[in-house]
């Protein structure tokens, strides 16, 4: 009974984010990654090699691209070979400016559905602003063959430090756990550097260091099996041949987007666990819902006449005693309805405030509950 005791904590937690990840459907939300990954692979990759180019370093971006797909040696060699193709035609005559515009735009698509399906974790409504999205991303693709550079060095250096130190007793070995080791760091930097940078929401850095590691170990360890599978690839090979790639190749997408999904999610219960357990069990009804938005509205209103600070999303959380994952739903539908509007810049976890949007005094309970009910898909929380 004890034990029973111990663990029910953690098996309503589990409960609550399994019931969370079906609400949100991020297994769904992986399949279209996956899809819509598969269509900007190519482009993405030309990028990312166009710019390692520039900057001398195509050679470690193949390498560690060849090592990323380890099991798949033709996969990857196959890739490349599109990848040079795509980069010597979009050199030539007309097909340059068509070619480069394409091959941006698939990007910066690829990447504004990756901030979607973040922002959905998150319930974040709005994505970055056209300027934002630009800078922003535009930083991401030059700083992404910069880090690929960055730990291909350091995975060499290390290498060649413990080639020369591999007989020293205490050294050798430490050196040699450290290599062993590099991966898992490496992959978990990266996602937690992901979970705090995409969501277009303020994301604490400590709620996202121990889902990063979740996510980077379970990641280099489904890569492991993965490589460790040859065998069982090779056999397939056998029966479809060639054509064997493409099955394993998306299997690989959607399990990595499935863990990098996960670990987002993860992340988003850290910083709300507060409130996480309650609201994933339970489901308020429409006028219950209609009702909470009837008293932010008279809050706002009152400390909108009263000539004070206008109030912020944890302002009206702590007033209320409603968890924040309702209240920014219910802000997101008045502002739908043309009752209140949102005040902030445009920056990245600046603290958005709130205030009337027109005259609320002759706005009545009746005038509110009508609009919300005729918003489309009224108040939906999942």
């Amino acid at each position: 009974m004890k034990i029973v005791n111990i663990f029910s904590p953690l098996i309503i937690f589990c409960k609550a984010l399994w019931a969370d990840i079906g609400q949100k459907r991020i297994i769904g939300t992986a399949s279209n990654l996956t899809y819509s990954m598969l269509l900007a692979f190519v482009p993405i990759l030309a990028v990312v090699f166009a710019i390692a180019r520039g900057f001398g370093y195509s050679i470690y971006i193949e390498e560690w691209f060849k090592d990323s797909l380890a099991s798949q040696p033709e996969a990857a060699e196959t890739i490349i070979g599109f990848v040079n193709s795509y980069l010597k035609h979009t050199q030539k005559g007309a097909f340059l400016g068509i070619g480069l515009i394409f091959m941006l735009w698939t990007t910066l698509m690829l990447i504004s559905n990756i901030e979607s399906a973040f922002n959905d974790i998150w319930q974040v409504k709005r994505q970055r602003s056209i300027f934002r999205t630009i800078t922003d991303y535009v930083a991401l693709l030059f700083l992404i063959p910069i880090v690929i550079v960055i730990s291909s060095g350091l995975s060499l250096l290390t290498a060649a430090l413990n080639h020369q130190l591999k007989d020293i007793v205490v050294i050798g070995p430490l050196m040699s756990i450290s290599i062993k080791l590099s991966p898992y760091l490496l992959l978990s930097v990266a996602f937690i550097a992901l979970y705090v940078f995409m969501p277009n929401t303020k994301v604490k850095l400590k709620s996202a260091i121990i889902p990063g590691i979740i996510a980077g170990v379970s990641m280099q360890i489904f890569q492991s099996i993965y490589i460790n599978s040859q065998i069982w690839i090779s056999n397939y090979n056998a029966i479809y041949g060639s054509f064997a790639i493409i099955p394993f190749f998306l299997l690989w997408l959607q399990t990595s987007w499935i863990i990098c999904l996960v670990g987002a999610e993860l992340s988003y219960t850290r910083q709300n666990s507060e409130d996480f357990i309650s609201t994933t069990t339970t489901e308020p009804s429409f006028a219950s819902r209609c009702e909470a938005s009837w008293r932010i509205l008279q809050l706002i209103n009152h400390r909108f006449r009263n000539g004070e600070k206008a109030l912020t999303a944890e302002d009206i959380k702590q007033s209320l005693k409603i968890s924040m994952r309702h209240i920014n739903t219910l802000l997101y539908d008045l502002e739908q309805i043309n009752l209140i509007a949102e005040i902030t810049h445009d920056e990245k976890g600046d603290t958005a405030r709130y205030l009337p949007a027109e005259a609320l005094d002759n706005v009545t309970k009746e005038v509110l509950f009508e609009k919300l009910a005729n918003i489309g898909n009224p108040l939906t929380f999942s």
